[in-house]
């Protein structure tokens, strides 16, 4: 191997994983070659740069869209986990992007993954491909070069910041600051948000950063920079500081019951009757099967349901909740508003879901997933009206992204002012709900029908507004 030069050695990995050596030369490989590392750093000449490099240009590779009307295809091959699906569709739905369709294959231990995306046209698609790489299960080492290495250890919780942002008020503003947020990579995790008598906004995020380096000072300065240069004048102030570990351990432990102004019948948990309520809040088609005949080693799970967006996601986050392996999978845009999802799934010990009970609980749930992933209500308080939006929380703790920033722009197009807001958690039927509460600063009369703005808000998470 010594007469090789390092620079001109390529590693492809054949569909009968075989290695293949750009000089022509193919090292065949044992059947349980996606388990084999290689102890010896120096083994192929390369330097660490140079293996890692190749690692992670093959992990994920993004091929643009040449024209407009085409999607953007997303390659990922890397080790698998259960929920990586998810874990990758919540990446490219927090990036504004929809998935229209998908191919998912996996023998347990190595994935291969084909999203086609559409979605805004300033995608900074090289920050997608490192948000992606970071959620791909570790495939190299400092010492060791290796094709599959589980995961140890669950990763550390990251650290929360408190940003406070005092401004002059306007119609828009808590939208506009969120929106720069995002650009950021600031992600929130919970607000408070005030309005006084004078006009003036107080807004309290509490944040972490997904570049992990809002605790530099360049890194705040940054963000002030940013915030000032939109809203200039009308800024006031801007400070940002680093919790403490009662909020961290708070924020990570169990979610608290709902207050008395909220029960569970306000957001009707049930499976919504389509004899009685409109296709806007339910598909006009839905339909989930369960099917053991197919497969010897699988189940097949087929659903039929309407597109929305963070369809894959919700299916993904389902299956990841229920500890479902996807061993095959594939999903498709059979027009501008059917999907169709045909997955061949077994449970965590590899066995097909033969127990009955448990193929009526995992149907059910995947319906109320589909059909409903978000409530959406108005409700008096007095004089004053609150919007109350709820979405469910994945089991690992983490909520759905872009939730707030959709509730904020929907209310920002129908010209309905925020008065106050807030974000929580609290367990609603048995499951951990994120809950927002926009108090609407409406003057005592909603200017805006009731129900065309709960339609409003819910189409805009939904994804409906664009159609």
């Amino acid at each position: 191997m010594n007469d090789i030069s390092h620079h001109t050695i390529i590693l492809n990995i054949n569909k009968d994983w075989s290695l293949q050596v750009d000089i022509h030369q193919t090292i065949l490989l044992p059947p349980n070659s996606r388990n084999l590392e290689f102890k010896n750093p120096n083994l192929f000449g390369f330097t660490e740069t140079a293996r890692t490099k190749m690692l992670f240009d093959d992990i994920v590779i993004i091929k643009q869209s040449e024209k407009q009307d085409e999607a953007t295809v997303i390659t990922i091959n890397c080790p698998d986990k259960t929920g990586l699906g998810c874990d990758l569709c919540r990446t490219i739905l927090l990036f504004g992007l929809s998935i229209i369709r998908g191919d998912v294959s996996t023998d347990g231990k190595w994935c291969y993954i084909v999203f086609w995306v559409t979605g805004k046209p300033g995608t900074i698609w090289s920050l997608l491909k490192t948000r992606l790489l970071e959620a791909c299960p570790s495939v190299s080492s400092a010492n060791t070069l290796m094709f599959y290495r589980p995961e140890s250890r669950p990763p550390k919780p990251a650290d929360v910041f408190l940003l406070k942002f005092c401004c002059h008020d306007r119609q828009g503003l808590l939208h506009d600051v969120i929106h720069l947020l995002c650009e950021l990579e600031l992600v929130i995790q919970r607000v408070k948000v005030s309005t006084t008598p004078e006009g003036m906004v107080m807004d309290l995020f509490f944040v972490t950063d997904t570049r992990e380096l809002l605790h530099t000072s360049k890194r705040k300065q940054d963000t002030h920079d940013h915030l000032k240069a939109v809203f200039m004048d009308a800024m006031i102030s801007c400070d940002i500081e680093m919790v403490g570990p009662d909020f961290t351990a708070c924020s990570n432990g169990p979610p608290s019951f709902i207050p008395p102004a909220i029960t569970e019948q306000t957001f009707d948990l049930e499976m919504v009757d389509e004899t009685k309520h409109g296709s806007t809040h339910s598909s006009n088609r839905l339909s989930v099967t369960v099917d053991n005949s197919l497969s010897p080693a699988h189940t097949l799970v087929q659903v039929v349901c309407r597109d929305h967006k963070g369809l894959l996601y919700d299916i993904m986050r389902t299956l990841k909740d229920y500890n479902i392996q996807i061993s095959y999978g594939r999903f498709t845009i059979k027009d501008a508003k059917s999907c169709e999802f045909d997955l061949f799934i077994v449970q965590a010990d590899g066995k097909k879901i033969i127990d009955p009970s448990k193929q009526s609980s995992l149907i059910s749930r995947i319906k109320m997933e589909v059909s409903r992933p978000f409530r959406v209500v108005l409700v008096n308080r007095g004089p004053d009206t609150e919007l109350l939006v709820a979405n469910p929380v994945e089991l690992c703790g983490r909520g759905r992204p872009l939730v707030f920033y959709d509730i904020t722009l929907a209310l920002k197009l129908l010209n309905m002012g925020i008065f106050s807001a807030e974000i929580n958690r609290h367990l609603i039927g048995g499951r951990e709900w994120e809950v927002y509460r926009v108090l609407l600063d409406e003057g005592g009369k909603l200017r805006v029908p009731k129900g065309k703005c709960e339609e409003a808000v819910l189409k805009m998470l939904m994804g409906w507004d664009r159609s």
